[in-house]
């Protein structure tokens, strides 16, 4: 039986740990003082951050969804956690019954506001302040294009 996995050779293999390790461990950081100073997740705080930045604070579930690469029920979830504590509510679009907006609440505008000055020099600490000014584009680029594909593709 012949073996045609394309296994990873050595540089190869430094990235896929690298990116492990490196966003495992970010990630790990940014939450914990998300929920130190703030109360809320990094899954929590990017549904806000999201729907802050939409027009009327809005989003179509479906399209939340899309934006964060969670499944349905994942949002779901979110988004009835938010619910209890004031900071979002769901509403019918009036277009098609079948559809729910996420709404982002004057609470929730607030704690995101109150959140992000801490979020944002977390991030600067864990990852943007070490990566040299002039590597930023294409960082920039390579996350950007793999998140892309991220979202345009189901792995599973």
């Amino acid at each position: 039986m012949k073996d045609d996995t394309p296994w990873l050779d050595e540089q190869e293999n430094r990235i896929w740990r690298a990116f492990l390790q490196v966003s495992g461990r970010i990630n790990a950081q940014l939450s914990e003082s998300l929920k130190t100073t703030t109360g809320l997740t990094m899954d929590d705080y990017e549904v806000l951050v999201h729907l802050s930045e939409s027009e009327s604070h809005r989003l179509r579930m479906t399209e939340l969804s899309h934006r964060l690469l969670h499944s349905q029920s994942r949002l779901t979830q979110r988004i009835d956690r938010l619910s209890k504590r004031g900071y979002v509510c769901r509403e019918k679009c009036p277009d098609d019954g079948r559809g729910t907006f996420a709404v982002l609440t004057p609470a929730g505008m607030q704690v995101i506001k109150d959140a992000a000055p801490h979020h944002v020099k977390d991030v600067r600490a864990a990852l943007i302040d070490l990566i040299e000014p002039k590597e930023r584009p294409l960082v920039a680029d390579v996350l950007e294009r793999l998140a892309t594909q991220a979202r345009d593709r189901d792995l599973g």
